[in-house]
């Protein structure tokens, strides 16, 4: 049919493998033109009004009706709008058929496939096609382009090179919009935004950010706990599982033998594992709070530690293979390792000395 495999996986999932007769208008950006729009442009033209009246009319810029009666009405259609037609001329010219730029030169190509080899990322590649050929500028695609050839086999690289990507995926994964997630929490969360404005500055010890870490198929997790100030880190272990209550029964366990004074507030994502947040509220004595959806930024301190917690418990593995100790084990050697950003001192030399006030 002339459509990619990840294309064909997404008409299987949402359309019981029937493809779309057409795009549906509330798929498509507000940028462009509805079909409704496009029959009021005919309707109101056709009353006589002016370009600037009909846009304001459709609160649309004048320069966006202009240019719509420029593309989509045709020589041959005299004076005539014809607002069906128009639009099937604009989706016409949107499924254009556009030659690879990866496909049509093979030295370019070459050159993306030497690097890739070499586990570059699309976005080192675009990078140094820049600076190291600024006189060639058809050269210079952008990250984008590279992935689209990987994942498009006839678009002028291997699919096989999705290998040596950082993720190693053979399609490209689909992600959710951040403002089409649901709601996951039954007793209401309270957003990052509420959280006291002391936890931004990083001058008291007590303000903690966690998430899980992931095993192989999603089947295994480990809690990680990490001090925004001192950068001192608690490992949650979870043998029988990470969902809501299994996570506050580990919670419960690693916060035990931590004074309330260092209990102060919790930052987490969105995930479902806290549905259950109502439970561990007593435990910090300024609340818990949630990053926006699809804002890891918002708890960077804990997305830090957890790719460093990636050294000890690598992608893809069972995680459930590390006992209690082991965890232990983890913590001291992160605790005890000088941080630049502690002016090379260790993390247990700085949360040590609070547990004592």
């Amino acid at each position: 049919m002339g459509i990619t495999r990840k294309t064909g996986y997404r008409w299987r999932a949402e359309r019981g493998g029937v493809p779309p007769g057409r795009l549906e208008d509330a798929a498509r950006s507000h940028r462009y033109l509805s079909l409704l729009e496009r029959q009021r442009i005919a309707t109101l033209r056709g009353q006589g009004l002016g370009v600037r009246e009909i846009a304001r009319r459709l609160d649309r810029a004048p320069s966006t009706v202009s240019r719509e009666l420029v593309r989509n009405m045709l020589r041959h259609d005299g004076d005539r709008y014809d607002g069906d037609l128009a639009h099937a001329r604009a989706r016409d010219r949107t499924r254009r058929p556009r030659g690879s730029r990866l496909l049509a030169d093979g030295e370019l190509a070459q050159v993306v496939q030497d690097k890739l080899k070499l586990e570059w990322s699309p976005q080192q590649i675009a990078a140094h096609l820049r600076l190291t050929y600024p006189d060639r500028p058809a050269w210079h695609v952008c990250h984008e382009t590279i992935y689209q050839a990987l994942y498009n086999g006839s678009s002028g690289l291997s699919r096989t090179l999705t290998r040596r990507l950082r993720t190693g995926r053979p399609l490209r994964k689909r992600r959710r919009r951040p403002d089409r997630r649901k709601i996951r929490f039954v007793v209401p969360s309270v957003l990052i935004e509420h959280r006291p404005a002391i936890v931004a500055e990083r001058a008291r010890v007590g303000d903690w950010e966690g998430d899980l870490i992931v095993g192989r198929m999603s089947r295994s997790a480990i809690g990680t706990l990490v001090d925004r100030t001192t950068r001192y880190v608690r490992l949650v272990h979870l043998p029988h599982g990470h969902n809501a209550d299994q996570l506050v029964t580990g919670m419960l366990t690693t916060l035990g033998d931590l004074p309330e004074h260092v209990r102060r507030t919790l930052t987490w994502d969105q995930g479902s594992e806290m549905a259950r947040h109502d439970l561990l509220a007593d435990h910090f004595t300024d609340g818990i709070y949630f990053a926006e959806p699809g804002s890891p930024w918002q708890r960077g301190t804990n997305e830090n530690t957890n790719g460093l917690l990636r050294q000890y418990f690598p992608k893809g593995t069972d995680l459930n293979i590390y006992d209690a100790q082991a965890l232990r084990d983890v913590e001291e050697r992160l605790n005890n390792r000088p941080r630049r950003t502690l002016g090379w001192k260790a993390p247990i030399d700085v949360f040590t000395p609070a547990l004592a006030r």
